[in-house]
């Protein structure tokens, strides 16, 4: 493992992959056991004989064994993309540990359970669009190669996830799950680009990670503002009245996230950097809205 998996992180997350659920098939050959009638199947499990079953679904072997009836339950082979956008716009070089690095961090555990699932995942970084696109690593031998992948990215451009999202849209003629990681401190009409999304199919996970001094912010005073990401500067009086009007506006944006995953049926994890990763990752799997 490197820096962003430690052994004791991973032995979490090997309890946790199991119940990790994704709602979006690609309709390709592959691995994954999918809830799907037709095509190939493998066994998954047993449960009891109820009138009424079908009695070529009896395990008869089974039944030999036991003295109980049990019906044997089959999923279909087919694969599964999980694409983990990582938002690499400047605005994420913020806070220690940075939102970067943390953002990064969650990918590469999201990733691992992946991977470890015998699925199949892509890292893309996006910013004003699509930055990088990683090589599509499948199952526990494409490890080393995320884990590379997201190392490799760099900080850099402003803002545009709407563009990001899009742009991935037209790369991926097979939906799959899209887990878009960012603070989502971006103006444009990220929601709109992540309906279309899930208009196509694609199963939605967002992870916004925020700094502790963005959701609690205790400046005071005359301050000179320079954003990030455009350079544009502004002075400022930081009184109760300006922080009143942050949190309205932050609040706010938490809450069209957390609409949005309530109508469309994805998963929102809103994080701090300060936060222990393996709670943050327990409600990514749980699927919840925060």
């Amino acid at each position: 493992m490197n820096d962003l998996l430690d052994p004791a992180f991973v032995a979490e997350l090997e309890a946790l992959r199991r119940r990790m659920e994704i709602r979006a098939r690609s309709g390709g050959a592959g691995e994954h056991l999918a809830k799907r009638r037709g095509g190939s199947a493998e066994f998954q499990d047993h449960r009891p004989y109820a009138p009424g079953d079908d009695l070529r679904r009896v395990d008869w072997a089974a039944y030999a064994r036991t003295g109980e009836p049990v019906i044997k339950l089959f999923r279909t082979e087919e694969d599964v993309v999980v694409r983990l956008l990582v938002d690499t716009s400047v605005s994420l070089d913020h806070g220690e540990p940075s939102k970067f690095d943390v953002a990064r961090r969650v990918a590469a555990a999201v990733g691992y359970m992946t991977l470890a699932g015998s699925q199949r995942a892509q890292v893309v970084s996006v910013g004003e669009g699509i930055k990088q696109v990683g090589r599509s690593a499948r199952s526990r031998g494409g490890l080393v190669s995320l884990l590379k992948t997201l190392a490799g990215l760099q900080i850099g451009g402003g803002t545009d996830l709407a563009k990001g999202v899009d742009a991935v849209l037209g790369r991926s003629p097979r939906p799959g799950m899209l887990v878009v990681i960012s603070d989502f401190l971006d103006p444009g009409p990220v929601t709109a680009a992540l309906s279309r999304a899930r208009s196509s199919g694609h199963d939605l996970a967002l992870v916004q990670v925020l700094s502790p001094d963005e959701m609690e912010p205790s400046f005071e005073g005359d301050w000179t503002l320079e954003d990030a990401e455009t350079g544009a500067v502004v002075d400022v009086t930081m009184d109760g009245a300006a922080l009143e009007a942050y949190m309205l506006r932050l609040t706010g944006l938490c809450e069209e996230l957390r609409a949005f995953s309530r109508k469309h049926g994805a998963t929102y994890v809103r994080m701090r950097t300060d936060e222990e990763l393996e709670t943050v990752i327990r409600r990514f799997v749980a699927r919840g809205i925060d």
